[in-house]
């Protein structure tokens, strides 16, 4: 009786953050009709997609004791410079693409290299960043939204395969991907060990900087990708695009039950937590909420998710 009780609680703690995804799925259905429509609830996953790329990136460096605040920065400014190149260069699409992504890796290790090798706490030199990025952005963009891009980019943030849009694809492909790379290979177990302790890590061997570069290498990457898609999906790249997008992906981040001391957590907790920041803006926005009250909504939000992680640490 006992091992049944207990096996049934460590169930309920394990998939706790896909119940409150149902139970706010099954309120919002009951006050809102038109909420459980096929037709929302993909809006819902399309909504939250970029939001998810990020949080998936932000995951590693969250999981290795860090963090990053740059995300929505390096979205923007990938985002933006991959337009330009196109629309005010003539460059191909895939060039664009890979001096963009590129730029997210560049930006990711260098966070890395001030947090390794210059010994700055994470917040410090994410924060530094985020300014540098957005600060870039604005020159580069004179402040004006970039537009005229071509279609064969337009169609990786608005188009579709069947009835499933294109970001919903990548969004799995990359869960997928990185869920692996956690749980399947020597690196992600690298990851969980400097999260649980870095000293004891460093003491087992573990090259403890470099793979503190990598997980910010990794979320620059995808923040790049989010600035990628996002300037797809909206046709234009604008200066203030991804402003709020790292309070967001952390909100989903410590939802999906990652926690923020680092080395608890994983990629698929991390989607569902921003699923469930899709399907509360989508139900305040059917019930007509003002979008400053969601602000205040989402603060809380990111506060009751932090007091849980507390609390799960402190039991575990």
């Amino acid at each position: 009786m006992r091992a049944s009780m207990a096996n049934y609680r460590h169930l309920l703690r394990r998939y706790s953050v896909v119940l409150v995804l149902l139970g706010l799925c099954i309120i919002f259905a009951l006050i809102i009709p038109r909420f459980s429509q096929p037709r929302n609830l993909l809006n819902i996953v399309l909504q939250s997609s970029i939001t998810a790329v990020a949080a998936l990136g932000l995951t590693l460096p969250i999981l290795a004791g860090g963090i990053d605040l740059s995300v929505g920065s390096i979205a923007a400014l990938a985002g933006a410079i991959s337009s330009g190149l196109m629309a005010r260069s003539g460059w191909s699409v895939g060039s664009a693409i890979a001096v963009a992504l590129l730029i997210g890796v560049v930006s990711g290790i260098l966070i890395g290299v001030l947090i390794a090798g210059g010994k700055l706490p994470p917040f410090v030199a994410s924060l530094s960043m985020l300014a540098v990025g957005r600060g870039l952005t604005l020159v580069y963009t004179e402040g004006r939204p970039i537009s005229g891009l071509p279609e064969d980019y337009i169609v990786l943030g608005s188009g579709s395969i069947g009835p499933i849009p294109m970001p919903v694809l990548f969004l799995l492909s990359l869960t997928i991907l990185i869920h692996l790379l956690l749980s399947r290979t020597r690196y992600g177990h690298h990851i969980y060990a400097i999260g649980g302790n870095a000293d004891t890590a460093r003491l087992a061997g573990i090259s403890v900087n470099w793979v503190t570069i990598s997980v910010y290498a990794i979320s620059g990457l995808m923040a790049a990708f989010c600035g990628i898609l996002l300037s797809a999906r909206l046709w234009s790249a604008q200066p203030t695009a991804g402003v709020g997008l790292e309070l967001e992906a952390i909100a989903a981040v410590v939802l999906g039950g990652t926690s923020l001391a680092g080395g608890y957590g994983g990629a698929w907790g991390s989607v569902v937590g921003a699923l469930i920041m899709g399907v509360i803006g989508n139900g305040l926005n059917l019930l007509k909420i003002p979008s400053y009250i969601q602000q205040v909504v989402r603060g809380l939000i990111l506060i009751v998710a932090v007091m849980i992680d507390l609390r799960s640490r402190r039991n575990r």
